[in-house]
């Protein structure tokens, strides 16, 4: 058993219940990459504005733009209501964020961005009413960034949006590795691991229970999509899992079974292959 730290006092974000919405990454082959998560993310176009994709499928959302393959361009997260909105808007001003308007199709007016320390667009909004669409359960349910400097993003999300800490991943000499951060009752929404570069590592699909794994893998198999990592169990967050990746090199995760936090110390967790991934080979990001 990992070792705790003391309770964290409730932050504003986590009252607020903001969950992971949607994702833009950009891509330098927009049409291609949107064919890829159409097939094996069972999306749909929804709209197309310029060179920006807008995907839906069940639960999940993603915008596909023309850049740099694997940049992470936006992060967006839902609130249940608009007092949650607001909540976390005055948070945002009180620690100088300074919030701006942010008009999107996916959500209502009264959105706004402020920039996390790594430059990226971090949206919060209430969410419009999605037409109903066929697929396997898996809504878009948290994100993995890579940074060089792992505090400020802990700093930003924890200290400033007022996400609450699960489980921190540190090197016998005390180094800060990975940290796990929540917006609602789910163990992580936002996550960060210390890398040689900067974007995302990841982005996971919650699809409930053991099975929904096994459907997902038929269907990659089915379209001969390979498994990158997985299956296997995560320490933090004691969720099962099995990655894939898109042909931009972009990490996807099926989640199942994620831990739901409302009130615990934050675990402590070693920096090895066997937090990681408890069944097998883990995925070192850095030494």
């Amino acid at each position: 058993m990992p070792p705790v730290m003391p309770p964290v006092k409730p932050h504003t974000a986590v009252e607020a219940s903001a969950c992971l919405h949607h994702l833009k990454i950009l891509s330098p082959d927009p049409a291609a990459l949107m064919r890829f998560y159409c097939g094996a993310m069972q999306m749909a176009l929804m709209r197309q504005e310029g060179d920006d994709h807008y995907l839906a499928g069940p639960g999940r959302r993603l915008i596909i733009g023309k850049g740099a393959p694997g940049t992470l361009a936006r992060i967006a997260f839902a609130t249940r209501d608009l007092r949650g909105l607001d909540a976390i808007r005055a948070r945002a001003e009180a620690e100088g964020l300074e919030p701006r308007p942010v008009s999107s199709p996916l959500l209502a007016e009264g959105a706004f961005a402020v920039a996390d320390p790594d430059g990226t667009e971090v949206v919060f909004g209430a969410a419009l009413p999605a037409p109903p669409l066929a697929g396997i359960k898996g809504p878009l349910q948290h994100l993995a960034l890579a940074t060089r400097s792992i505090q400020p993003i802990v700093d930003f999300y924890h200290g400033k949006l007022g996400f609450a800490v699960s489980d921190r991943i540190e090197a016998d000499d005390g180094r800060l590795m990975s940290c796990f951060m929540r917006s609602n009752h789910e163990h992580h929404t936002v996550t960060v691991f210390v890398q040689d570069r900067q974007g995302m590592d990841h982005h996971a699909y919650e699809t409930g229970e053991w099975g929904g794994i096994r459907d997902w893998c038929d269907h990659f198999a089915g379209r001969g999509i390979p498994l990158f990592w997985g299956p296997g169990r995560h320490g933090p967050g004691n969720n099962l899992f099995a990655f894939i990746e898109d042909p931009d090199g972009n990490r996807i995760e099926i989640s199942a079974e994620l831990e739901v936090v409302h009130d615990r110390p934050v675990k402590i967790w070693p920096h090895t292959e066997h937090t990681v991934n408890l069944w097998g080979r883990g995925l070192i990001r850095a030494e």
